[in-house]
């Protein structure tokens, strides 16, 4: 039986905007198990960037259950909060949140760093995860001595250098063209089939239908969720060194 890594339940998150409640969230409710590969669609306004900040712990519900991994998070101060956030979730974003002044290296260590993980082990697991990204000979580049793709690889690395529970990736084609998008899509596939749980948001059909669940939101709740019986799939040949 598959562990559940996430359970959700009537998650609402309501803002007040003057006299006027914005009911952002209204009543969502999912289970999310490990190694699954979720995409998370719906136009703007649907409430899918405020779903991805509850899951990314990056706010917290105004009512309703929220559990990631054993933690009921609306039950956890700011500082849990954090480590919540380094520990369990690697963040993927579509800008790649790079610091511009730092190699390779020391960006993806950056989590192991708030993590307390000593100097050397920080190197040799933050190099490990660069090569398995395909960058093993981009270690001492910084940000804008690579490419597009090769900066969202490298912020692929330091989300899973933690080895977290889920990576969660906010629209991370946006900013790459079709065929760099698509070598990214790939190294995804790879990761999934790897071992990871995966949670993408994108409002592009052809980025959703490389996940294997589909959760549709509308209105602030799920208007359908659905299993996907033939994922869209780059060609094989397709090397991951590319970018």
């Amino acid at each position: 039986m598959s562990k559940k890594i996430i359970e959700i339940q009537d998650l609402k998150r309501h803002y007040q905007m003057g006299q006027a409640t914005v009911k952002a969230l209204n009543g969502v409710t999912f289970n999310v198990e490990e190694n699954e590969y979720i995409a998370i669609m719906g136009p703007s306004g649907s409430g899918k960037s405020t779903l991805m900040n509850m899951i990314g712990c990056l706010d917290t519900p105004t009512s309703g259950e929220y559990i990631l991994n054993g933690n009921r998070v609306s039950e956890l101060d700011d500082s849990e909060l954090a480590r919540v956030r380094n520990r369990e979730i690697g963040f993927v974003f579509q800008t790649f949140n790079l610091l511009p002044r730092t190699d390779c290296l020391n960006n993806v260590e950056l989590p192991l760093i708030y993590s307390g993980m000593k100097g050397s082990e920080r190197k040799k697991r933050a190099t490990t995860t660069l090569e398995k990204v395909g960058l093993g000979d981009r270690l001492d580049h910084k940000p804008n001595e690579l490419s597009g793709g090769q900066r969202q690889r490298v912020a692929i690395a330091r989300a899973l250098v933690n080895d977290p529970s889920i990576l969660l990736a906010d629209e991370p084609t946006g900013n790459l063209d079709t065929k760099t998008g698509d070598e990214i899509m790939v190294l995804f596939e790879e990761l999934h089939r790897a071992g990871n749980t995966i949670i993408l948001v994108t409002h592009e059909n052809d980025i959703a239908n490389y996940a294997r669940r589909i959760i549709r939101l509308r209105d602030g709740v799920i208007e359908s969720d659905e299993k996907v019986e033939s994922p869209v799939l780059a060609s094989a040949s397709v090397s991951l060194q590319e970018a």
